[in-house]
C-alpha cells in the first residue's frame, strides 16, 4: 500500500468547502474512488458535487494520520 494526499473541494449548500485528506491505497485510481466514497458518505454529497484537484503520493515519513501509517506499515 502507498500513502496519498487527496485535495479538492466539495459543494456545500452555503459555500465551496476545501478539503485535504490522507488515504492509503494501491494506486491513484483506487484512492480517488475511496475519497469520493468517504467524503460523499460523511457530508451527504453526490459524486458530481465533489471536485478532486490533486492526488499526490507522499513518503511514509511525511504521513500524519495514525490510521494511514498503520495501513502502509510505517
Amino acid at each position: 500500500m502507498k500513502a496519498f494526499l487527496v485535495t479538492g473541494t466539495f459543494a456545500d449548500p452555503r459555500k465551496t468547502q476545501p478539503f485535504a485528506i490522507e488515504m492509503a491505497a494501491e494506486d491513484e485510481a483506487a484512492v480517488k474512488e475511496k475519497a469520493l466514497s468517504t467524503i460523499g458518505s460523511r457530508h451527504k454529497m453526490k459524486r458530481w458535487q465533489i471536485n478532486i484537484t490533486k492526488v499526490e503520493e507522499i513518503p511514509a515519513d511525511k504521513v500524519e494520520s495514525q490510521l494511514v501509517k498503520y495501513q502502509i506499515g510505517a
